[in-house]
C-alpha cells in the first residue's frame, strides 16, 4: 500500500487502503463532533477508527505536536489498530497515535502522578498488581467480619456478596479526597480493603488504579490540562464493555475540554458484566458529552444467511436492532448453521475431527480457519477432543490452557515481548521475511523513538537489525532442542532489543516479575513448539498456532473471526449461570455465533447435561430456521 502525502487537503482526502466506507462510517471519520457508533459484528469498527486517525493526522485536524489517544480493552486489539494506522500514515504521523489498553493508560498515569495523591490514598511506588477472584473477596470479608458496632454487625458483613463486593463497594464510587466518615458495613469493609492494600508495599487491582487516577486528575488541574493539551481526539473501542471506573476517569479528564471523543461498540455484544461493565455506557456518554449516535449497517464478515440468523438473535437483545446488510458472498454448499445431537462424547469428537480433516484436505481452508468454542473449562473438553483430532492427523490446541505458570497461552501470544521475539526470529529464519522485516524494523525504531524516514539514526538501526538477524540465523540454524537452548535464543533477542527499552515502551512490564514471567513463557512455548520439528518454519508456525485448530472459551474469542465456528456443548451444564443473567448469556451466544464467516454448528450430547435451562436459546435457533440433526 502506497502512503498518501504527509498533508492532504480535507476536501481531497480519500479512505486509505480500501475502496470505500459506508456513508455513515465516512460521516464519523470526517466528523468534528463527539460520536457514539453502534456497529454490529463485522461492521468494520477497527477500520473506521483507523481511517478516522488517517483523516485527522493527514488533514491536520490533529496537528503536531498534538496526539490521538485510542483506548482498547485487549492488547491485541490495541496493537491491531496501531498497525493499521501505521500502514495508512507516514511514520511521523503514526508516531502521534497512542493505542493502548485502558489498564495500561491508567497505570501510566498512576506511575507518573501517583505520589501527588493525598496521604490516605497514596500507594508505595513499588506497588504490585493484584488479580483477584471471588474467593479472594470472600476471604477478605471473613477477615473483617467483626465491624465496629456503630456501622453494623458481623452478620451484616457476612451478608455482603463476595462476587459483587468489588463492584458494589470497593470501586463503586469516585474516591473522596479525605478518608471520611463511614456509614454502612459495606463501606467499612471496602475501606478496610483499601487500607490493607495501600500499606507498603502496596497491592492494587486495575479498577483500584482507575479510581486512584480519577482522584489524581480531579485534584490536580495541571495534570488534567496536560492530558487535554496532549490529546486532541480520543477513540474508545469496544465501548459496550466500559466499566463505571473507566467511564468516570475519561469523563473527569475530557468532559468540557476541546478533545473530540469517538466511542465505538455494539450493545448486543456486552459480555463483560461480570468484569464490572456498565449497563448502558452509550446512554451515559451521549447524555454527558452530547454525542450523536450513528448506526453502521454493513456486515463485511458473515455470509447473507448467517447475517439473517444473527439478526434473529440480535432482536432477542434489542427489539429495535436494525437488520444488517451482508457484504460477503457465500462460499459453501449445504446448511450454514445446524444443531448436531450426538449419542456420545466420543462420537462428537470423532465427527468434528473427521469433518475438519476432510475440509482441510479437499478445500482451500487451513486448520486455523476453524475454531472450537466452549462456554468454560476448555481443559475438560480438550481431553476428549485432542485424541480424536490426532487420529485424523489434525492438531487441536487449547488456547485457554497455560503456556507457563501464571500465563495462559492466548495471553502469551498477545504479549508485546512475545510478538517482538517471534517477528525477529521469523526475520532471521526467512519466514514471511518481508512482513517480518517491516514489523521488526517498525518495533525496533519505536523502541529507539526514531520516526524520521530520512534519519541517519534510522539507517544505522536498520543495519543493526539486519546484522543481528543474519548472525542469529548463523548461530541457531535449527530450532531449540532443549529448554535451555530456547532460553538462550529468547534472551539473545531480548538483549538485542534492550530490556530497559521494552519496559520503558510497555510500562506493564515495570511491575513485579511480569517481564521475567513472560520471558520464561516465551522460552517454554518455543521449546514445546520445536519438539519434533526440523526447521524454524515448522517451529514458528506451531508457536503461532497456524497449523492447529484453536479451542477457546467464548470470552476469549471476542474480536476474532473464523471460516467455521463449532460451539461445543450447548447444554445446561456448560451454561449453568444462564438464568442468573439472561441478557449477558444471550450476548455470549450472539458473540460466539457472529465469529463465523461461512458456517456455525452447535453440538449437544445428553451425557453432558440436559437443555431445559437454556431452552430459550434453542427456541431462538428454531425461530431462525436452524435445523437439528441426530448424529450416529
Amino acid at each position: 500500500m502506497s502512503l498518501p502525502p504527509r498533508r492532504v487537503a480535507e476536501d481531497l482526502w480519500l479512505p486509505v487502503g480500501i475502496e470505500q466506507l459506508e456513508a455513515n462510517a465516512l460521516t464519523v471519520v470526517r466528523s468534528t463532533d463527539h460520536h457514539s457508533v453502534i456497529a454490529g459484528p463485522g461492521a468494520g469498527k477497527t477500520e473506521l477508527l483507523a481511517q478516522r486517525a488517517a483523516f485527522l493526522l493527514q488533514t491536520g485536524h490533529c496537528a503536531s505536536p498534538r496526539r490521538i489517544l485510542a483506548i482498547s480493552f485487549k492488547r491485541d486489539a490495541a496493537r491491531n489498530l496501531a498497525e493499521r494506522v501505521a500502514e495508512r500514515c507516514q511514520p511521523d504521523q503514526a508516531a502521534r497515535f497512542d493505542s493502548m489498553t485502558f489498564d495500561a493508560f491508567a497505570k501510566s498515569l498512576l506511575d507518573r502522578f501517583g505520589q501527588a495523591l493525598p496521604d490516605c490514598w497514596r500507594p508505595s511506588p513499588d506497588y504490585e498488581i493484584l488479580m483477584l477472584k471471588t474467593k479472594d473477596w470472600g476471604n477478605h470479608l471473613r477477615l473483617v467480619r467483626t465491624a465496629p458496632g456503630r456501622v453494623g454487625s458481623a452478620a451484616d458483613i457476612e451478608n455482603l456478596a463476595a462476587e459483587f463486593f468489588e463492584r458494589d463497594w470497593v470501586v463503586a464510587r469516585p474516591l473522596p479526597e479525605v478518608d471520611g466518615a463511614i456509614a454502612s458495613p459495606g463501606e467499612w469493609a471496602a475501606r478496610e480493603f483499601w487500607r490493607r492494600k495501600l500499606k507498603s508495599p502496596s497491592s492494587l487491582t486495575f479498577p483500584m488504579i482507575g479510581r486512584l487516577v480519577e482522584l489524581i486528575v480531579r485534584l490536580n488541574p495541571m495534570a488534567r490540562a496536560a492530558l487535554c493539551l496532549t490529546y486532541s481526539h480520543v477513540f474508545l473501542d469496544e465501548f459496550q464493555d466500559t466499566t463505571q471506573v473507566q467511564y468516570d476517569l475519561m469523563r473527569t479528564i475530557f468532559l468540557g475540554s476541546n478533545a473530540v471523543l469517538t466511542a465505538v461498540g455494539d450493545n448486543k455484544q456486552q459480555i463483560m458484566r461480570f468484569a464490572l461493565a456498565m449497563k448502558d455506557p452509550f446512554k451515559a456518554f451521549e447524555a454527558d458529552f452530547g454525542a450523536m449516535r450513528t448506526l453502521l449497517a454493513n456486515n463485511y464478515r458473515s455470509s447473507p444467511e448467517l447475517v439473517r440468523i444473527q439478526h434473529v438473535l440480535a432482536q432477542a437483545l434489542d427489539v429495535k436492532a436494525v437488520a444488517p446488510v451482508s457484504k460477503r458472498a457465500t462460499s459453501i454448499n449445504g446448511d450454514c448453521c445446524a444443531v448436531l445431537d450426538f449419542p456420545s462424547i466420543k462420537a462428537e469428537a470423532d465427527y468434528i475431527a473427521s469433518f475438519i480433516a476432510n475440509e482441510v484436505e479437499n478445500l482451500t481452508t487451513q486448520p486455523r480457519d476453524y475454531c472450537l468454542l466452549v462456554r468454560q473449562l476448555a481443559d475438560n473438553y480438550a481431553k476428549a477432543l485432542v485424541p480424536s483430532f490426532a487420529s485424523y492427523g489434525i492438531k487441536l490446541r487449547n488456547e485457554s490452557g497455560y503456556a507457563a505458570p501464571g500465563l495462559m497461552l492466548q495471553e502469551l501470544l498477545t504479549e508485546e515481548v512475545s510478538q517482538l521475539v517471534i517477528q525477529i526470529l521469523k526475520l532471521a529464519a526467512g519466514v514471511d521475511a518481508a512482513t517480518a522485516w517491516t514489523l521488526s524494523l517498525r518495533a525496533y525504531l519505536d523502541l529507539h523513538s526514531i520516526h524520521d524516514l530520512t534519519s541517519t539514526s534510522r539507517e544505522k538501526l536498520s543495519r543493526a537489525l539486519d546484522d543481528f538477524a543474519t548472525d542469529l540465523a548463523a548461530r541457531y540454524p535449527k530450532p531449540p532442542s532443549s529448554k535451555n537452548d530456547a532460553e538462550v535464543v529468547v534472551a539473545a533477542v531480548i538483549d538485542f532489543l534492550g530490556e530497559d527499552r521494552i519496559v520503558a515502551w510497555h510500562p506493564s512490564y515495570a511491575q513485579g516479575n511480569w517481564f521475567s514471567t513472560v520471558e520464561d513463557g516465551i522460552a517454554a512455548h518455543l521449546f514445546s513448539s520445536s519438539a519434533g520439528t526440523t526447521s524454524w518454519v515448522e517451529a514458528l508456525s506451531t508457536y503461532e498456532g497456524r497449523d492447529s485448530v484453536p479451542l477457546m472459551t467464548l470470552h476469549k474469542s471476542k474480536g476474532l473471526e473464523f471460516h467455521t465456528v463449532l460451539l461445543i456443548g450447548l447444554d445446561d451444564e456448560a451454561w449453568w449461570s444462564y438464568k442468573q443473567d439472561v441478557d449477558e448469556a444471550t450476548s455470549c451466544f450472539f458473540v460466539a455465533f457472529s465469529r463465523a464467516k461461512q458456517r456455525v454448528a452447535f453440538t449437544y450430547c445428553s451425557l453432558r447435561g440436559a437443555r431445559n435451562l437454556i431452552a430459550p436459546l434453542y427456541r431462538l435457533l428454531a425461530k431462525a430456521g436452524v435445523k437439528t440433526f441426530t448424529m450416529t
